[in-house]
C-alpha cells in the first residue's frame, strides 16, 4: 500500500471518530434535554431513564457531566423511593467530586432508609461538621444511633403481611369501612388498574382505588377495582371516608405533558353501592402547591391533609381546615411538634381521637416512621414512637383501625428490594372495654338517623353518631357510671344506665335502645291478666315498670293506653273487659308516679284488630305487611295454629302518643317524687338540644 493511500485511510478514521464523538455528544445532549423536560413536569421515572442513558454514553473522563447526571438520577430515584439506585447514584456524585453538603445529607437519609445505620451515621456526622444546627441531620444521626436498639427491644405489636391484598406493585393506604369493618379500600398500581399507559412518575400503571370484602367466615375476597366514576386513567391515591361513610376524599393527580404534576384532593359521593365521579375540593387559590393524603377527624369537623404550600416547616407538612355546613374554610398548619423540616405525611385518626401520621423528620428507624400524637391536659401534643415491628427501616404509613380496637392494617416498603409498598395487618393486644348499642324502632328496624348522648360521672359528656345498621361502639372506662340516652326525631327517647366493672380481659357491653314511634301504636309486651279477668298478674310488673321509666324519660308526652280483645265473645262483654284492663294498667302507672292527666285509658274490645307491620312478617312469614287480623281474615287461614297466633296478636295492650307538649302549653306537670337521701343524684344531659 502506498504512503498516499495510508495517509488517506488514517484521515478517514480520524474524521470518522471525530464525527462519531460529535454525533454521540449531540445525542447525549438531546437525551439530557428530554430528561430535563420529564423532570420539569414531575415524571421522575421517565427522567431517570433518560439521565441513565445519557450517563452510560458519557465518557468516564468527563467527570463533571457524569457527576451532574448522577446527581439528577439520584434525585429522581429518591423521589420514586428507589432507595438502592438512589444510594448508588449519590455515591457516584461524590466519586466525581460534584458533591455538596446537601448530597451527603440526601445520601445519609437514603442509607438510613435502607437500614445501613453505621454508614448513615458517618454521613450525618459529615453534614453536621459543616451544618451543626441542621435539624434533619441531628435527628437523622439520633435515628442511626438508636434504631438498632429500638429493633432489638421490639414491642407488643403483632405484624403480618397480608398476601390476599398485595400484588407485585404498590398497594398502600388501606381504609376499613362497613358497619362491621368488613370492607377494605386501598390504592394499587397493579396491572388491573385502569388506563393503558404506564405512569411517567413511577413506571407503573397509575394508581386506582381497589376494595376487598370479608365474608361471614372472616375470609377476605380477591381485590377488585371500584366500579362507577371514582377511578380514572389518572392517579387515584390515598383516600379516606367521612364518618357516615357516604363521602370519600381521595388524592388525585391528573396527567399533563406540559405542566407540573400537582396533586389535588377530590371528593366522591356514594349512591347506594356506587361511587360517583370525584369533584375537586378547593383548599386554597394556590395552584402551584400539592394537596394530598386527606383524613377526616372522628367528629367530622376537620379535614386534615398534606401540602408543600408556603408557610410550612419545610418539606411536606400536615395542615387542616374546618368542615361546616357552608363548606370548607380556615386553612391552618398543625404546627410543631408534629411538623418538622422533613416530610410529614399520611395523617389518620383512631376513633378514640389519637392522631397517627408518618414522618422522616423525627428520630425513628429510617424512611417514614409512624408516630402517635395525643393531646395532654394542657392541650399540647405529645408524640410517641410505637417502635418495632410496627416501624422498620423502610416506609411505614397509612394506618386504619377496626373500630375502637388497636388492630387493623397499614402499609410498608420493608423487605422489598424494589421499594414497593405492601399492606400488613397489625394488632396491639390490650385490655379494652367497649359498649355496643343498637338503636331501632320498637316493633321495627334500625334507626341510623338516631343520636346517642353519653354522660359519665367522670365528666364524660359526648354526642355519639349511629352507623347505618343502627349501632354505635364506644370505649368506656372501668369504674365509671354512664347514662346513655338514645333519641331520634319522630320517636320517644330511651335511656340506659351502665356501671363499668374492672376486668382482666377485654369486654364488650351490649345495650338495646328500642324507640317507640309517636306516629303508630306501640305494643306493650308481657302484660298478663287471668282469663276473663282484669286484675294484673305479678308477671306484668317488669313490663309496666319499663313503661313507667319510659314516661319519666319523656315527661312532655301524653298517651292513650288501650286494651284489645280477640273476636270471640260478645262485643259488649269484650269492650267492658278491655276497658277495665286499660284502667288497671293506668292505675298502676298513676300509683308509680305518672300524672293522671297524661294517661287516657280506652278499651276497644274487638273493634280494632291488629294491623301487621313489616317487622312482624319476619317472625310470621305467612303474614304480609298491611294484613288486618279481622275475624274474616283469621277464619280464611284454615290452620288452627295460625288462627290462634292471630288471636294472640289481637289480645294486646298498646299505647299511642297523643301529645309531646305536656307541661309546655300551659299544663302543669306533676312533680317527680324527691329522691331518698341515700339515692345518688341523677346525671344530667347538660349542653345538648334533644328533640322528640
Amino acid at each position: 500500500m502506498s504512503l498516499f493511500n495510508t495517509m488517506t485511510q488514517t484521515r478517514y478514521y480520524i474524521l470518522s471518530a471525530f464525527f462519531c464523538v460529535l454525533f454521540c455528544a449531540c445525542g447525549v445532549d438531546r437525551t439530557i434535554k428530554k430528561g430535563d423536560k420529564y423532570l420539569a413536569v414531575g415524571e421522575y421515572y421517565d427522567a431517570a431513564n433518560q439521565y441513565r442513558s445519557a450517563y452510560s454514553r458519557t465518557p468516564s473522563k468527563d467527570k463533571k457531566q457524569r457527576g451532574m447526571l448522577a446527581g439528577k438520577m439520584a434525585y429522581c430515584y429518591d423521589r420514586i423511593n428507589s432507595t438502592q439506585k438512589a444510594i448508588a447514584a449519590y455515591r457516584n456524585v461524590i466519586r466525581y467530586n460534584c458533591d455538596s453538603v446537601e448530597t451527603h445529607l440526601a445520601l445519609a437519609r437514603q442509607l438510613l432508609r435502607n437500614g445501613n445505620y453505621k454508614e448513615a451515621a458517618k454521613e450525618f456526622l459529615y453534614v453536621l461538621d459543616s451544618l451543626p444546627d441542621n435539624k434533619l441531620a441531628i435527628n437523622g444521626l439520633q435515628s442511626a444511633e438508636s434504631a438498632p436498639a429500638i429493633k432489638q427491644q421490639g414491642s407488643r405489636y403483632i405484624v403480618k403481611k397480608m398476601d390476599v391484598f398485595n400484588s407485585r406493585r404498590d398497594d398502600y393506604s388501606p381504609v376499613l369501612a362497613g358497619d362491621q369493618y368488613d370492607q377494605l379500600f386501598f390504592t394499587s398500581t397493579r396491572n388491573e388498574a385502569a388506563g393503558d399507559e404506564l405512569s411517567g412518575i413511577t413506571g407503573t400503571k397509575p394508581g386506582d382505588i381497589f376494595y376487598s370484602e370479608k365474608d361471614d367466615k372472616g375470609k377476605w375476597s380477591k381485590p377488585k377495582s371500584i366500579e362507577g366514576g371514582l377511578n380514572s386513567d389518572y392517579d387515584e391515591g390515598a383516600c379516606c371516608l367521612s364518618p357516615d361513610q357516604r363521602e370519600m376524599y381521595i388524592t388525585q393527580c391528573s396527567s399533563d405533558p406540559t405542566y407540573p404534576r400537582y396533586a389535588i384532593i377530590a371528593k366522591s359521593s356514594r349512591s347506594d353501592a356506587s361511587w360517583g365521579k370525584p369533584t375537586q375540593v378547593e383548599i386554597s387559590k394556590d395552584s402551584l402547591s400539592s394537596y394530598a393524603h386527606p383524613a377526616i377527624s372522628p367528629d367530622g369537623q376537620w379535614l386534615y391533609f398534606v401540602s408543600d404550600m408556603p408557610g410550612g416547616h419545610g418539606g411536606l407538612d400536615i395542615w387542616r381546615m374546618r368542615i361546616s355546613a357552608n363548606g370548607l374554610g380556615g386553612v391552618e398548619n398543625v404546627g410543631a411538634p408534629i411538623n418538622t423540616p422533613g416530610d410529614e405525611m399520611f395523617p389518620t385518626f383512631r376513633p378514640n381521637g389519637d392522631f397517627y401520621f408518618s414522618s422522616n423528620g423525627h428520630p425513628g428507624m429510617g424512611g417514614l416512621d409512624i408516630f402517635i400524637a395525643t393531646v395532654d391536659k394542657s392541650r399540647h401534643w405529645q408524640l410517641e414512637h410505637p417502635g418495632f415491628p410496627l416501624n422498620s427501616q423502610g416506609d411505614d404509613f397509612g394506618m386504619t383501625f377496626e373500630g375502637p380496637h388497636n388492630r387493623g392494617y397499614f402499609c410498608s416498603s420493608r423487605g422489598d428490594a424494589r421499594g414497593w409498598d405492601h399492606i400488613y395487618s397489625f394488632e396491639l393486644p390490650e385490655v379494652i372495654q367497649t359498649v355496643t348499642g343498637w338503636v331501632y324502632e320498637q316493633e321495627g328496624y334500625e334507626l341510623p338517623a338516631a343520636q346517642v348522648y353519653m354522660v359519665g360521672n367522670d365528666g364524660t359528656n359526648e354526642k355519639l353518631s349511629v352507623k347505618g345498621d343502627g349501632s354505635f361502639t364506644k370505649v368506656i372506662k372501668p369504674g365509671v357510671e354512664y347514662i346513655f340516652l338514645a333519641t331520634c326525631k319522630g320517636y320517644l327517647n330511651h335511656k340506659q344506665e351502665l356501671k363499668v366493672q374492672p376486668v382482666e380481659e377485654s369486654e364488650d357491653y351490649v345495650l338495646q335502645f328500642p324507640l317507640p314511634s309517636i306516629q303508630v301504636p306501640v305494643m306493650i309486651d308481657n302484660i298478663f291478666f287471668e282469663y276473663n279477668k282484669y286484675e294484673l298478674l305479678p308477671e306484668s310488673k317488669t313490663a309496666l315498670d319499663e313503661l313507667v321509666e319510659l314516661l319519666n324519660e319523656n315527661p312532655n308526652v301524653t298517651i292513650e293506653l288501650s286494651s284489645h280483645c280477640d273476636y270471640r265473645g260478645s262485643a259488649g262483654y269484650n269492650k267492658t273487659l278491655s276497658q277495665n284492663r286499660a284502667n288497671a294498667v293506668v292505675a298502676y302507672l298513676i300509683e308509680h308516679g305518672i300524672a293522671a292527666d297524661r294517661l287516657s285509658p280506652v278499651g276497644y274490645g274487638k273493634e280494632r284488630p291488629k294491623t301487621i307491620r313489616k317487622k312482624m312478617t319476619e317472625k310470621y312469614p305467612w303474614l304480609k305487611e298491611g294484613d288486618v287480623l279481622t275475624e274474616e281474615f283469621i277464619n280464611k287461614l284454615g290452620d288452627k295454629q295460625k288462627q290462634e297466633v292471630c288471636n294472640q296478636l289481637n289480645r294486646r295492650t298498646e299505647f299511642i302518643v297523643l301529645r309531646t307538649t305536656y307541661g309546655q302549653d300551659g299544663t302543669t306537670p306533676k312533680p317527680k317524687p324527691k329522691p331518698k337521701k341515700e339515692e345518688k343524684p341523677e346525671l344530667e344531659f347538660d349542653g345538648f338540644d334533644i328533640e322528640i
